[in-house]
């Protein structure tokens, strides 16, 4: 978002937020740098469903990006939850799984980026579904 304050002329950007919600910290604090370092959006990590919901009480962040197999409450239930709040329902969720059940992945034309993942791959589809006005 960029913004500007009329007596200043100043312009502030911003950056978009994914929350990532995955219970392996090292892949998550791996995915936490990647978006740092190589995209212009900010990843908050988060290593569980209820954690993820406390968090979207105080942020609203622009992309889920959801592991399926959470402590507590899978990633389907997790987006469920999220899908159904008025304010979170317009936000598009990623799902970052080797486990999801295909015909889940049918059922609700879910976007899955399976692992093991290719980074690439991953930043490539956070992209398009976060700017795609920049990929027609």
């Amino acid at each position: 978002m960029t913004t500007q304050d009329d007596e200043s002329q100043e312009y502030t950007f911003s950056p978009q937020l994914v929350l990532l919600v995955e219970d392996d910290t090292e892949i998550g604090n791996l995915l936490v740098d990647v978006f740092k370092t190589e995209t212009t959006y900010q990843a908050l990590h988060v290593t569980d469903a209820n954690r993820a919901l406390e968090t979207v009480s105080l942020l609203i962040p622009d992309l889920f990006l959801l592991d399926y197999r959470l402590p507590g409450m899978n990633g389907l239930e997790l987006a469920d939850r999220l899908q159904a709040d008025d304010k979170l329902k317009h936000i598009p969720v990623v799902f970052l799984s080797a486990h999801l059940p295909k015909h889940e992945l049918e059922k609700r034309s879910l976007t899955l980026v399976k692992k093991p993942f290719d980074l690439d791959e991953l930043l490539q589809t956070v992209e398009k579904i976060l700017n795609p006005q920049e990929h027609k």
